[in-house]
């Protein structure tokens, strides 16, 4: 059997997620993200199409790092404004049946008690189409935005995240019994207290003492995305994740990473298939390679540049207003997202310049397009997927709607007739249509935590 390759549409709730300037399009509609609408009628295409999920990027703070100020990031729409994407999630889950719903949530700004009783909430009221894609932040403004006077360090904010995780597994997992609801109209007793436990956790970040709020949702643990490829996110993703997301490099990089990460969760006792690696792609896709390559350079017009050195400023931690076009920029040590400050040594050189920066963001993103006809898209998708070991893809917009349409209408036909896509959903929980089970298997860390042991 052919591999299966799974689609994700990968956005944010704001006008300028990936591709910089792309919200100017007089065809693009992503500055309605205030309309209820749009988030439904964008749901509906994702299910018409199959795809398996949304995935919901996420930023609390704002992007000052260029200049010393966010005013280039405000006027340019650089993720801002962002709403929060859980409140859209139910919306979208009520016009749909299959879609999931991957969400980021920053674990360095929520209280694990409080943030655990919203992710089942979200469960509930999906009937168990929830993800979670796990992040420790970036940005010294989300820092701030709280009373800190900046974020920790890269490697201690994972740190912090496994005790977080821990805690939540415990909550989620362990506090109450499968059958603890069991709804006696009769002798009015809605659960049964006997099959509910207090969480006892004292750690070196967190102390609860609390038993969790929501009775068990389909998944109990939503599944578990991770973006972290640098050593330290390896790590954690082998040890936590269920969907790991990196960005576009070389394919013998994507391979090394997805290999490394599916061993070292084979390391801790977890199966190699527990864990689908998604590849972020941009796609521009015509009738033909010349319709398409037409419409990639009617895009490029909208590109703004500004607004993608912004992005890239924040996330990769450099001031490049600081530099000249052509004056050597120095990396250093970042506390940003440090395995996008490697993919860019890796791509640019040690000694790259704003000007080579700018040739690579050809479409306002350091993630160049995949531009082609279907034909020649299905046939890149399908090589990345073989050659690498890669499950799927996360799909960024580029004009909403249109190039999730093209995908629909033009890429999902090709790729079922070639059979590496679905033609209809499997039953169950988001769980259940990527790994064929409802629950995080026994092998997962979370399992350790189930039942009485939860409450020790």
């Amino acid at each position: 059997m052919p591999r299966q390759i799974h689609l994700n549409a990968f956005d944010m709730s704001c006008p300028g997620h990936i591709q910089q300037g792309m919200w100017t399009h007089p065809r693009d509609q992503s500055y309605r993200i205030n309309d209820l609408q749009y988030w439904t009628a964008y749901a509906r295409r994702l299910e018409q199409g199959l795809f398996d999920g949304i995935f919901f990027a996420d930023v609390v703070g704002v992007y000052d790092v260029y200049g010393g100020s966010p005013d280039a990031a405000v006027r340019g729409a650089v993720q801002i404004p962002a709403n929060d994407p859980t409140v859209v999630i139910p919306a979208m889950a009520a016009v749909t049946k299959n879609l999931g719903f991957g969400v980021t949530c920053n674990l360095t700004y929520e209280q694990p008690f409080l943030f655990a009783r919203r992710m089942s909430t979200l469960d509930h009221m999906t009937g168990g189409r929830i993800g979670w894609n796990i992040v420790t932040g970036y940005l010294d403004s989300a820092a701030r935005a709280i009373g800190l006077q900046g974020q920790t360090a890269h490697d201690d904010r994972y740190d912090l995240a496994d005790e977080y995780m821990s805690l939540v597994y415990k909550l989620w997992e362990g506090s109450w019994d499968d059958d603890a609801v069991i709804v006696d109209k009769d002798n009015a007793v809605f659960a049964d207290p006997s099959k509910v436990r207090v969480i006892h956790h004292e750690g070196p970040q967190y102390k609860v003492d609390a038993m969790h709020l929501c009775s068990p949702s389909p998944q109990r643990t939503p599944v578990l995305y991770q973006a972290g490829s640098s050593t330290r996110g390896r790590e954690f993703a082998a040890t936590h994740a269920e969907c790991v997301f990196v960005n576009g490099q070389k394919k013998e990089d994507v391979k090394g990473i997805t290999a490394d990460i599916k061993a070292r969760a084979e390391a801790k006792g977890r199966s190699a298939e527990d864990i689908k690696v998604f590849l972020g792609a941009t796609l521009i896709i015509g009738k033909t390679a010349a319709e398409a390559q037409e419409k990639f350079e009617e895009y490029r017009r909208y590109v703004s540049s500004e607004a993608a050195l912004v992005h890239a400023a924040a996330s990769l931690g450099i001031d490049f207003a600081k530099y000249d076009l052509d004056e050597p920029i120095e990396t250093g040590k970042s506390q940003a997202i440090v395995s996008n400050v490697e993919i860019m040594n890796k791509a640019a050189g040690p000694k790259w310049t704003r000007r080579k920066l700018l040739e690579q963001m050809v479409l306002g993103s350091r993630q160049a397009p995949w531009v082609g006809s279907a034909e020649e898209i299905s046939d890149l998708l399908i090589g990345w997927s073989e050659e690498t070991g890669i499950a799927g893809f996360n799909l960024s917009r580029t004009v909403t709607p249109e190039s999730i349409d093209d995908v629909i209408t033009y890429l999902v036909p090709l790729l079922q007739e070639k059979g590496v896509y679905k033609t209809s959903y499997a039953e169950g929980t988001y769980r259940e249509k990527l790994f064929g089970h409802a629950r995080l298997p026994a092998t997962h860390s979370a399992a350790k935590y189930r039942g009485g042991a939860a409450a020790k």
